[in-house]
Parts: C-alpha cells; sequence; structure tokens
C-alpha cells in the first residue's frame, strides 16, 4: 500500500509538469529559465516556498535535533524568520534590478551593473562551487528518507532514479514545472510532518515525550552555543536571498508588489516545526537505533502511521528534495551557458544548460556517496560561500559605484578565508566562520574601492 501511494503521486508530479507546459509552444531562453516574468503571487509563493522547505526540513532539522540537543536547531529556525522582513524589502528591489539588467541568473546582475567581465566569472564560478553542498544536500536527504521508511535500495540506484526525476522535471517546461508540482508537494510535505506530530502527540503524550526527551539531552545552551545561533541567523539571513535559485524565483514573477505578497506569508510555514520537534524528540525518548540522525523523523512515522500514510510522507520527502534539485538545476544551468559561455548564442543556451545540468547531477551523486555528511553541516557549507555576494548586492540595488575590483577581490578573499576556516575548524568561541569571512570580505572591499587608482603615466 505504501509503495503505491507513493508512486501514485509521483506520477500525479509528471502530469502536472506535463500540464504546466500546456498552450506554451516552443518556450523561449527566458520562459524556460524565468516563466518570461509571468508568475502571479499564487505560484511565486509555492516555488519559493517549495525551494525554502526542502528535504532539509524534513530530514536536517530532526536529524539535528537528535544528533545534537534542541539547542543545536534553534537558528535553523531564527535565519528563516529573520530572513523574511529582508526579503519583503530586497525582493522587489531584485526584481526590479533583474528587469533593468533583463538577467536571467545571479551573474547578470553583476555583469549589468558592474560592467566587469572578471566579476562575472568569479560570481559565476564560486555560485556553482557552493551550490554543490546543495545538492548532495537533496540527495542525502533523499536517501535518507527512503531508508528511514524500510525501503532498501542500493543508494547509487535509487541516487540515478532521483536524479531522472529531476531533470524530466526540468526538461518538460523548466521553471514552470517546478511551480506546479511545488503545490502538490507543499500540501504532502505540511500532511506528513502534522500527520507525524500529531500521532506522536496522540500515541505517547506530548507532555511523556518531552519529558523523557529533556531527561536524555540538555535543554541548557552555553555561552559557545549562544553565540553560535546569533551569529549564525545574522549570517545565514543575510544569504537567504543571495542563493542563485532564490534570485532567479524573484525574476519569475511580474511585478515587484507580487514579491511583498509572498513574503508576507512566508512565515505561515513556520507552523510546521512544533511537529518536527515532536517527531524528534519521540525518537530520542524511545531510544530508537538509527543508522543515521537524519532518519529520526522517519523513524517516528514509521512506528505510529498506517502504510497508506506512510505512502504520503514518502512522496512529501521525496518530491521535496526532488523539486530543490530542480530548481539548483534551472540555476547552475544558464550560469554556465550565459556566463561562463557567454558565446554560445541564445537559441542553444537551452540545450547548453541542459547538458550542464546533467553533469552537475552526476557530480553531486559522486559527492553524495562519497563524501556523507550531516545535512545541517551540508546548509552551514553552502552558506559560507553564497553570502559573500551580500556587499556586491547591495550595491547593485542601492546603485552604489564601488569599483569592480574592489567587489571581486572582496567575494574571493571571503570565500577563500571561508574553505581555509572550514577545513582547520579554528575556535573563535562560537562565532560562525562564515561570519568572520564576510567580515573580511567587507573589509578587503572598503579598502580596495578606497585606494587611489593607478596613475596612468604617458611615455614618449
Amino acid at each position: 500500500m505504501t509503495t503505491a501511494v507513493f508512486l501514485g503521486f509521483i506520477a500525479l508530479s509528471l502530469y502536472l509538469a506535463i500540464r504546466s507546459r500546456t498552450g506554451k509552444g516552443a518556450q523561449s531562453v527566458h520562459d524556460f529559465f524565468v516563466a518570461s516574468r509571468q508568475f502571479g503571487a499564487f505560484l511565486v509563493f509555492f516555488l519559493a516556498a517549495g525551494e525554502i522547505y526542502s528535504i532539509g526540513t524534513m530530514v536536517g532539522f530532526p536529524g539535528g535535533i537528535y544528533a545534537k540537543g534542541p539547542t543545536y536547531g534553534v537558528w535553523f529556525l531564527g535565519y528563516i524568520l529573520l530572513a523574511y522582513p529582508l526579503g519583503y524589502f530586497l525582493g522587489p528591489m531584485i526584481w526590479k534590478a533583474g528587469l533593468r539588467h533583463n538577467a536571467i541568473t545571479l551573474p547578470d546582475l553583476f555583469k549589468g551593473h558592474f560592467g566587469s567581465r572578471a566579476l562575472e566569472l568569479i560570481v559565476a564560478g564560486s555560485a556553482i562551487l557552493f551550490l554543490l553542498p546543495w545538492g548532495q544536500l537533496q540527495f542525502t536527504g533523499l536517501v535518507a528518507a527512503l531508508k528511514g521508511l524500510g525501503w532498501n535500495f542500493q543508494p547509487l540506484h535509487l541516487l540515478l532514479i532521483s536524479a531522472g526525476l529531476a531533470f524530466t522535471y526540468i526538461a518538460i517546461s523548466g521553471v514552470r514545472a517546478s511551480a506546479y508540482i511545488a503545490i502538490l508537494k507543499d500540501i504532502l510535505m505540511v500532511v506528513a510532518i502534522i500527520a507525524t506530530g500529531v500521532a506522536v502527540g496522540w500515541h505517547a503524550g506530548v507532555g511523556d515525550v518531552f519529558a523523557a526527551a529533556s531527561a536524555k539531552v540538555s535543554n541548557h545552551m552555553t555561552d559557545t552555543q549562544l553565540r553560535f545561533s546569533m551569529s549564525t541567523m545574522l549570517f545565514q539571513a543575510l544569504g537567504f536571498y543571495m542563493m542563485p535559485f532564490a534570485v532567479q524565483n524573484f525574476f519569475t514573477a511580474k511585478s515587484s508588489h507580487t514579491i511583498r505578497r509572498t513574503q508576507i506569508a512566508m512565515p505561515l510555514y513556520m507552523l510546521m516545526y512544533p511537529f518536527l520537534v515532536l517527531a524528534s524528540y519521540y525518537a530520542i525518548s524511545q531510544n530508537l537505533e538509527l543508522a543515521s540522525p537524519n532518519e529520526a523523523f522517519f523513524a517516528a512515522a514509521v512506528r505510529l502511521l498506517p502504510d497508506w500514510l506512510l505512502g504520503l510522507v514518502a512522496a512529501g520527502a521525496a518530491l521535496s528534495g526532488l523539486l530543490v534539485l530542480a530548481g539548483i538545476c534551472l540555476a547552475i544551468g544558464p550560469i554556465v551557458a550565459r556566463n561562463l559561455l557567454p558565446g554560445l548564442p541564445e537559441a542553444k543556451q537551452k540545450q547548453g544548460a541542459k547538458v550542464v545540468i546533467v553533469i552537475y547531477l552526476l557530480l553531486s551523486i559522486v559527492m553524495t556517496l562519497l563524501t556523507p555528511n550531516l545535512m545541517l553541516t551540508l546548509i552551514n557549507t553552502t552558506y559560507y560561500g553564497v553570502t559573500q555576494f551580500f556587499p556586491g548586492m547591495m550595491a547593485i540595488l542601492f546603485g552604489w559605484r564601488i569599483r569592480p575590483l574592489a567587489i571581486a577581490l572582496g567575494i574571493v578573499c571571503g570565500q577563500a578565508l571561508a574553505i581555509v576556516l572550514y577545513l582547520q575548524q579554528p575556535d573563535f568561541g562560537g562565532i560562525n566562520l562564515g561570519f568572520i569571512s564576510l567580515a573580511l570580505n567587507l573589509l578587503v572591499t572598503a579598502i580596495v574601492h578606497c585606494l587611489p587608482r593607478a596613475a596612468h603615466v604617458k611615455t614618449a
């Protein structure tokens, strides 16, 4: 029964993808990647939410609480809530900048504002590099979800099937397919999370679960943990809308007002998290032996839900990962086709992007198999790099005429330091390593911008 329900929802997602193509004819590059800037608030809302609340919501957040205790998940909630007010103000400005520069990708904005080919390449290359962990995050979550639900596929086979489905969604109608599938995915995800949380409360009792779990893990936050949580909230809130796929989602809206309307409703999704905490605490309180902390949520679901509802949980988890994979690919494909290979004719950019997408999916699969990680670690790793775009983005949105060299060196220094600190793991008293790197980025940008320009000496 579980498998039948799961496959039924996957078939429905493919139908929605095909339906999204109806009446559109041959798609231009702009329509394929940003829907010709035609989406209303309804589709933009589900598209954006679909890529914010990914497989990490169902797997990474409960896994982090199970592995590290409840205090470890505080920043996960805080940075999303802090980011939404920023999105309300910055989102419409990003949309207007995209319209002004006829942008499809994040590097298009930097190219349009700064007029620097070198800066465009730095933004494009580093965006791809730091999105690799985000793809790995989705694949890791998919494997954990389906294994946690008792489906013992070989990881390689499961990853290849997932990659094939994500590519199929993209190939059918690009971002339009993602938007339509996001509606189904969000309904399934919310129902799955609430149903599991309610089942825990019904069978084990909310008070009993919290009391039992609290006896096994500490609810006390040390000074170091507090500094980590606060610095991470701020750092990742600044980087939340610097994600290349988040910027691209803004470009799909038909107006700046459309984006404001979607941002107002976004916090409603946070009502899911108490149910996730309850599922995590259940796994802790019952002393469940898990192959990985990432299976914490699904361990509760398997023990408490009927088979047909488990099929719905599996479909919600799978579509959460597949949809975000599709979104990442729709961001990376045009970055290569438009920004790294600028000589590629527009008529061939769509095909070139599809080739890039296949390569990216295969590379993410290899990383998933060779370097398994706790999902919250992967989230942090991506933010170390993409948040370094923040100073440059502020210059674009507010029209500051900062020297391209200053922005470029700031990004490179910030990202290089982030990689070094990530590898060496020095102790800054809990301060997020990316925050230290962003401080260097700002310092380098300010110094280089203020340096006198080299004098041009005429020689005889």
